[in-house]
C-alpha cells in the first residue's frame, strides 16, 4: 500500500477532518504503541498501518481490503 493509497483509505473510511485526528492522536499497541502518524515516519509498513488502524476503530473486515484504489480512468 503507497502512502498516497493509505490517505485515500482513510479519508474514505473515516472522512479527511477525522481521519486526520485519528493518526495524530490514537496510539496503537499493535504498531509499538505509537499513533500512525509516527509510525509512518518510522517507517512501518502503511498496510501494517491500515489494518491496525482498521481494528483500532473496530472497522468491519469487508472494508479492510481494496480501499484507497481510484475509480478507473474511462
Amino acid at each position: 500500500m503507497r502512502l498516497s493509497e493509505f490517505w485515500l483509505a482513510v479519508s474514505d473510511e473515516f472522512g479527511e477532518a477525522y481521519g486526520r485526528i485519528l493518526t495524530h492522536d490514537l496510539v496503537m499497541g499493535e504498531i509499538g504503541g505509537l499513533t500512525a502518524d509516527q509510525a509512518i515516519r518510522a517507517g512501518t509498513n502503511t498496510r501494517e498501518i491500515w489494518l491496525a488502524l482498521c481494528r483500532a476503530m473496530d472497522v468491519p473486515p469487508a472494508r479492510w481490503h481494496g480501499v484507497g484504489q481510484r475509480e478507473p480512468k474511462k
